[in-house]
């Protein structure tokens, strides 16, 4: 069980939650950085940050499924663009809000990077999701 906490002293977050709680004992997965690359390893959506958004989620979801886990399970999200410019970052957070990641709502850090690790790369989203007994592969 997910308990997802808005804290009632601080100021209300706009569709993500302050903290997850599991209880001990459930499995975990921490998933490396979804990355805007095809199965070939070509960039997808060059210069896009939605189009790169949108692969990441896909690419997020297929990691998700690999280890028994899916979106609605995600539990923390650090999702990165390169931008200085907050309409950017607003707009790749409109693609992970649709994506079902913020189902709960879950507990996630935004930030604007001068750099990732594949030339043209634009969008990368970490995870922690909770890997529940009853759809383990």
């Amino acid at each position: 069980m997910i308990q997802r906490v808005t804290v009632p002293g601080l100021f209300p977050p706009p569709v993500y939650s302050h903290a997850s709680v599991i209880e001990a004992g459930t499995r975990l997965a921490f998933l490396a950085g979804a990355v805007p690359l095809d199965a070939e390893g070509k960039l997808v959506g060059a210069g896009d940050p939605v189009r790169q958004a949108e692969q990441v989620i896909a690419n997020l979801t297929e990691q998700l499924r690999a280890v028994g886990s899916e979106p609605t399970h995600v539990l923390s999200t650090d999702v990165y663009v390169v931008s200085t410019e907050t309409a950017a970052l607003s707009a790749v957070w409109g693609v992970v809000e649709a994506s079902g990641l913020s189902t709960g709502p879950h507990s996630s850090t935004l930030l604007g990077v001068s750099c990732l690790g594949y030339p043209g790369q634009l969008v990368e989203i970490t995870a922690t999701a909770v890997v529940p007994e009853e759809i383990r592969p």
